[in-house]
């Protein structure tokens, strides 16, 4: 039997032992914490390409771009890894780290199969505006974000805001668990929101009666930054002239608000309204990571091609410049360099220049194909076949919606209906492909068809969807049109920015689905629950 003694002696050295554990435990601990980042600035600029990027390159200031492409990891070859892609489908991949097969949003728009009525994104009457009619949620969106993760891992303590141009951008970047979502009302140009993130808080109302773009917009000029020399810097040859370098936008119509938001302007204005969240909102300023999400824009002036308005796309490109150096500076006197992480993104698409290019006059193959006559025919091809009825519903964009419960009625076999409207609509002039929801749904190994099945969703897209060919004009029952440019290979930049972050420039291609796991790895947090991809490796 141990003496008192002994005992003593045994407990006294197990509790030292003990001790000196859970010192190094909580050592341990405070050193994982302290290598946690403060901030993650998460920054999504529509449309930025990276030819566009290092081509304007002589015009940057030291910390935008610049510092970017001197202190970062950078990737110049980023993807998304889905056809298609529009701003709210790229934002989606981007927030969830899922393809919208998965994620549930595969454009901007989509028709409901209830009533045939167009379905904007992120509608939801269930939920009022803050400062708007819209009436918004993320309800369509059927995956976790990268900022649902961060607030269920932090018990909802670290604070998570969305601040960008456009609802769509702004609401998909936020998810489900967001502390706010804010972007700039078409009508108004109020900094708006939605009751679904609960109440406007104290601080944007403040700014709203201090420095409403509403109040200053008759006041706004865009001119070309730089005069003399710079501006003599130009990229494309169709702008070599002065005429061709000078512009003046004013922003006055009933579209001023519209019209400002697609100018280099309107960045500026999102650089504005970060300040007074982050001199306000509290974000940043604990242990606890917190997450801003940022939309910018790097699209030419009203959608033009760059044929139409080359020196406003190139002027887009120094104001961004400097608008992001704009918002380092702020976030750095709030958050030390070191404690902040920088991710800056693209949506991976841009807007066509096929319009302004004359394929007919260079003896470019080209032609017109109507989706309104091509849904016309292939009604009365289904009803030569299969008796007389309207088995066409309606057709969206490129996609044609089928009568289900028509075909069901008539004891058709769905399959086989989809099978023969392929065969029909393939012979059809200009048409490169077509595209069954059946041939989606079983047919993902087939070599280039993976593309197309990741953006597409069974519940929201149609039953058919037509390719026409590179070059063709097509004509939709909205009464747009457009010419087709195919699926040209561009380009998209990435870019990990914090002072521990191996500088290097990337070529090999990435996936834009990879950013959400990487950041949710810098985190320490689960990846968005429909992730599919591996998290790069960024130390």
């Amino acid at each position: 039997m141990k003496s008192s003694k002994t005992i003593n002696t045994t407990i006294n050295k197990t509790c030292l032992l003990t001790s000196l554990v859970a010192l190094i435990s909580i050592s341990s601990v405070e050193v994982q914490a302290a290598e946690l980042p403060r901030l993650v600035v998460n920054i999504l600029i529509d449309q930025l390409r990276t030819d566009y990027l290092e081509a304007f390159a002589p015009l940057y200031s030291e910390n935008g771009f610049k510092r970017l492409l001197t202190k970062s990891q950078y990737y110049a070859d980023t993807q998304q890894p889905f056809q298609g892609a529009d701003r709210a489908s790229a934002t989606a991949c981007i927030s969830t780290g899922a393809i919208p097969y998965d994620n549930g949003i595969p454009s901007l728009q989509w028709l409901s199969r209830q009533n045939l009525q167009p379905i904007y994104c992120v509608d939801d009457p269930s939920y009022a505006g803050l400062q708007t009619t819209e009436k918004t949620s993320p309800r369509y969106l059927l995956t976790t974000s990268l900022s649902d993760e961060l607030e269920m891992a932090t018990g909802g303590r670290a604070i998570v805001y969305s601040i960008c141009p456009e609802r769509d951008m702004a609401v998909l970047l936020a998810g489900h668990a967001a502390d706010g979502a804010f972007w700039v009302n078409d009508q108004t140009g109020a900094w708006s929101g939605t009751s679904y993130y609960g109440k406007y808080p104290d601080w944007a109302q403040t700014y709203e009666r201090q420095k409403s773009i509403s109040s200053r917009i008759s006041k706004l000029v865009w001119t070309p930054y730089y005069d003399g020399a710079l501006q003599s810097f130009h990229y494309y040859q169709n702008a070599s002239d002065a005429d061709g370098r000078d512009f003046k936008h004013q922003f006055k119509d009933d579209r001023r608000f519209r019209q400002l938001k697609t100018s280099a302007l309107i960045n500026e204005e999102v650089a504005l309204f970060i300040d007074k969240c982050l001199s306000a909102s509290g974000i940043g300023n604990d242990a606890v990571p917190d997450l801003l999400n940022v939309g910018l824009y790097a699209g030419n002036y009203e959608h033009q091609s760059v044929f139409r308005a080359p020196s406003e796309l190139q002027d887009i490109y120094v104001r961004l410049d400097l608008a992001l150096a704009h918002i380092f500076s702020s976030v750095e006197q709030i958050v030390r360099r070191e404690d902040v992480l920088y991710v800056i993104s693209s949506t991976g698409y841009a807007d066509s220049d096929a319009d302004d290019i004359d394929f007919t006059g260079n003896r470019i193959p080209s032609g017109t194909f109507s989706m309104q006559r091509a849904s016309m025919l292939l009604n009365m091809y289904l009803s030569v076949l299969y008796g007389q009825a309207q088995y066409v519903e309606a057709t969206f964009n490129q996609q044609i919606y089928l009568n289900h419960k028509l075909i069901e009625q008539k004891q058709q076999n769905f399959t086989d209906v989809l099978a023969r409207a392929e065969e029909f609509l393939s012979q059809m002039d200009g048409v490169r492909d077509v595209y069954t929801s059946q041939r989606l749904a079983l047919g993902a190994w087939v070599k280039g068809l993976d593309r197309v099945r990741s953006g597409w969703n069974s519940s929201r897209s149609g039953d058919i969807i037509v390719e026409a060919n590179p070059g063709w004009r097509i004509v939709s029952e909205q009464d747009t049109e457009y010419v087709n440019q195919g699926e040209p290979y561009l380009s998209y930049p990435l870019f990990f920015m914090a002072p521990d972050i191996r500088v290097e420039r990337l070529t090999a291609p990435v996936s834009a689905a990879a950013i959400a796991p990487t950041l949710a790895r810098c985190l320490r947090i689960r990846a968005p629950n429909g992730s599919r991809e591996m998290p790069l490796v960024i130390k």
